[in-house]
C-alpha cells in the first residue's frame, strides 16, 4: 500500500446517539470540559447559516493543497451523519469544494465539512444548510489529480483527529472528540451545561453572588482603593 496516496476502512465511529446529544450543548463547554486545550485554530470560520450546528463522526481526509480528488472520493464513501474533515495544509491558493460537492453530500445525509484550506461558493454553501468550517473562500478551483489518502490520523493546528473520532461545531469553532473519551466529555459538558442554566436564571432573578471577583483580586494581592 503506498503511503500518501491510500484509502483506508474507518475501524470505529462515535455512535449517533452520543452525536446527536451534542447538537444541544453550545461547543464552547464542550471545550471548557475538555480543559479549554483541544481546538483547530482561529483560521477556520464558520461558513454556515447562523444557529447552525454539527456533530458527528469523523471521515477524514489528507490531500495535497487545492486538489479534491479524495474529497470526492470521501464524499461517496461516507455515510448519513459523517463529518468530513480535509487537512488540505491550509493552503487558500485553490479552493477544495464548492456548491455541487456540498449538494451530493446534502443528498446524501452528510452532516458537514471542516476544511483546513478554502472553499467557493461560499454565499450559495451558507444558503444550503450544510455545516461548513474552512479558513478561507477563492474563486479559483481546484484539480483533481491526487495524491491523498482517506480514514489516516490527520492534524489541524495541532488537533489532532484520528477517523471515527466526534466533531462538533457552532458559530464559536470546531473541535474534535477522541472517540475514546467522547461518553466521559458528554457527561461533562452536560453537567456544566445544566450549571450554566442555573446561573442565567439567578442572573435574570438578581440573586447571583459576584463576591468571587473581589475574593480573587484579593487573593492575587491587588490593592483596590477604597
Amino acid at each position: 500500500m503506498t503511503i500518501g496516496f491510500r484509502i483506508l476502512k474507518r475501524r470505529r465511529a462515535v455512535s449517533a446517539d452520543i452525536a446527536k446529544r451534542f447538537t444541544a450543548l453550545p461547543v464552547a463547554n464542550v471545550s471548557d470540559s475538555m480543559s479549554r486545550m483541544t481546538a483547530g485554530g482561529a483560521a477556520l470560520k464558520p461558513y454556515h447559516a447562523p444557529g447552525t450546528r454539527i456533530a458527528g463522526p469523523a471521515l477524514t481526509v489528507k490531500t495535497r493543497p487545492g486538489d479534491n480528488l479524495m474529497v470526492h472520493k470521501a464524499i461517496d464513501m461516507a455515510e448519513p451523519g459523517d463529518v468530513i474533515v480535509v487537512d488540505a495544509g491550509g493552503d487558500l491558493t485553490n479552493s477544495i469544494m464548492g456548491e455541487i460537492m456540498v449538494s451530493i453530500a446534502k443528498k446524501k445525509g452528510i452532516a458537514g465539512f471542516v476544511i483546513y484550506g478554502a472553499i467557493r461558493d461560499a454565499e450559495e454553501i451558507a444558503a444550503s444548510g450544510m455545516g461548513m468550517f474552512a479558513t478561507g473562500v477563492t474563486h479559483r478551483g481546484p484539480y483533481k489529480d491526487g495524491p491523498g489518502e482517506i480514514n489516516v490520523p490527520i492534524a489541524i493546528e495541532g488537533m489532532v483527529i484520528e477517523p471515527g473520532d466526534l466533531i462538533v461545531g457552532d458559530g464559536d469553532g470546531m473541535l474534535a472528540i477522541p472517540y475514546d473519551a467522547a461518553e466521559t466529555v458528554l457527561a461533562a459538558t452536560e453537567a456544566k451545561q445544566a450549571a450554566e442554566v442555573k446561573e442565567l436564571a439567578a442572573i435574570e432573578a438578581g440573586t447571583n453572588d459576584r463576591s468571587w471577583v473581589d475574593k480573587a483580586l484579593a487573593a492575587k494581592g491587588c490593592s483596590i482603593e477604597s
